[in-house]
């Protein structure tokens, strides 16, 4: 089955719509920063980024979002609206109210695990989809995990020979821990839209690290971006390049830690390919993408031989789209 997948990862940059289409508006909100580009026949255009807002009033993202759509319009030089549909890849959980998609991110909202996380507010949820509705037409608001998900599906390592998977699932190791699923063809959502949040499951015993979430000891809160600088900064690693680098210098208890890092991502995939019974898992994220080398063989061996009538007709592989998977995230639901 490898011989099917992506033999390079395609580039968000050069990316077209068909002839005619209109304007689109796509939104990646991550707990560290909010993209946006606008696509049509033309291809993407006016990139805007900054940091995710986190200060002031609950609707800070929201009013955000809509600024830099403003920005990224004036940069590609379309008129605001022109915008015929706004899709918005997110990081959850999500929250419904009266319908409309708010925020409930343990990286972005502080109320949810209280000061000691460090968070500069105490929202308990952050507006993001009534706002955003009441500026444009059109609004599709997903979790990140199930956007790159359909990205992989459509453009990435997730289809084959060019028909999407039916059983798959993506997994983001970065700032959070995050999955996408589907099974027999149908993407799973659950009653919120937050099916996938297996970033929050327990894997191990370790109580040491608190959650943006309140957990204590779930995968993100022991392996993501910010839970790599957070606990292994006392031992002199101040973030995940610092403690990689380490590792690849050859520091014997930079590496051990990465292998427990591994252990721990490689428990939660094999708990989704037994739950699941998916074909293949495909991978991006920051932190794996920029070390997926040494990261990808030391999953693998950690599923490898266990259960093995479930495990060893799954691969698990790199996402095919690269650090591009959250841009083609948000296309994929408005394109």
């Amino acid at each position: 089955m490898t011989s099917n997948l992506p033999s390079r990862v395609i580039s968000f940059d050069t990316f077209q719509l068909p002839a005619g289409s209109p304007p689109v508006a796509c939104v990646d909100i991550g707990g560290t920063k909010v993209a946006v580009n606008i696509v049509d026949e033309h291809g993407v255009r006016g990139k805007v980024t900054e940091p995710t807002a986190t200060t002031g009033n609950p609707d800070a993202l929201g009013r955000q979002i809509i600024r830099l759509i403003g920005q990224s319009c004036a940069a590609a030089g379309v008129p605001v609206a022109r915008i015929a549909r706004v899709g918005v890849a997110a990081c959850g959980p999500f929250v419904l109210n009266q319908g409309h998609v708010e925020l409930a991110a343990p990286n972005i909202c502080g109320g949810q695990a209280g000061p000691a996380r460090g968070l500069p507010n105490d929202w308990k949820t952050a507006l993001l989809e009534a706002p955003l509705r009441a500026a444009f037409p059109q609004v599709r608001v997903e979790n990140d995990g199930i956007g790159a998900l359909e990205a992989e599906r459509r453009w990435g390592a997730l289809q084959v020979d060019g028909v999407p998977m039916a059983h798959c699932a993506y997994v983001t190791w970065s700032t959070g821990i995050g999955t996408g699923l589907c099974v027999d063809g149908h993407v799973l959502r659950g009653k919120n839209g937050n099916a996938g949040h297996a970033g929050h499951s327990f894997v191990v015993s370790n109580n040491d690290a608190l959650c943006g979430c309140g957990n204590v000891g779930d995968v993100e809160s022991l392996i993501a971006g910010n839970a790599i600088a957070r606990r292994f900064a006392p031992l002199g690693y101040p973030d995940a390049a610092a403690l990689f680098a380490a590792a690849y210098a050859g520091d014997a208890k930079a590496a051990a830690l990465i292998d427990e890092l591994c252990e721990i991502m490689g428990r939660m995939l094999y708990d989704l390919i037994v739950t699941l019974d998916v074909q293949r898992i495909s991978i991006g994220g920051s932190v794996f993408w920029h070390h997926r080398d040494h990261l990808l063989p030391k999953l693998r061996a950690v599923v490898r031989g266990k259960m093995p009538p479930l495990t060893e007709g799954c691969e698990i592989v790199a996402a095919g789209l690269g650090l591009g998977v959250g841009d083609f995230g948000a296309l994929a639901l408005v394109a």
